[in-house]
């Protein structure tokens, strides 16, 4: 591959490798009624390769995109399939390349609001799929200080607790 150079009056000549991941959807959901960030807990394999570290994290809901999937349907398809909840609204919390030095995944970011009562369906993940997904209600009050404590080892629930906390 070939780039431009900052100079801008030659071109570098690289040879990289990058995952193709396509397109993926994040959300961070707030279950008002309740006060709480809804979070899934699964098991992740690569995780196992570091010492100390189970395999198991805990992160907010996400999932890939389909070719030409609406990122917003993917969104309500991916809250249904793992948590159960439907949603009515979203706002955009902006795009970021989940790893860019290797991998080509694009992450939508969203934020919703829900209520205990807007769980519709069973969640845990798809069988088809052999997920077995946990929903954890995590107090909205405890966020700043399980950040600080390092609690959290997923950089897309990393940036979307950091975004509430700036922005809600």
């Amino acid at each position: 591959m070939l780039h431009d150079s900052f100079e801008g009056d030659t071109q570098i000549e690289v040879v990289r490798e990058c995952l193709d991941r396509g397109n993926a959807i994040a959300i961070i959901l707030v279950e008002k009624d309740t006060d709480s960030v809804l979070l899934i807990n699964q098991f992740r394999y690569p995780t196992i390769t570091h010492p100390g570290y189970d395999g198991w994290l805990i992160e907010i809901v996400a999932g890939c995109m389909e070719a030409d999937e609406d990122p917003i349907e993917c969104a309500k398809r991916e809250v249904e399939e793992e948590i159960g909840y439907t949603i009515a609204n979203m706002e955009s919390m902006g795009e970021y390349y989940s790893s860019p030095g290797g991998s080509s995944e694009r992450v939508h970011g969203f934020y919703a609001e829900v209520n205990s009562t807007d769980k519709k369906f069973k969640g845990g993940g798809l069988d088809a799929e052999q997920e077995d997904i946990q929903l954890i209600k995590f107090p909205i009050s405890e966020i700043k200080n399980a950040l600080k404590a390092n609690t959290f080892k997923d950089a897309k629930t990393i940036i979307a607790l950091q975004w509430l906390l700036l922005n809600k």
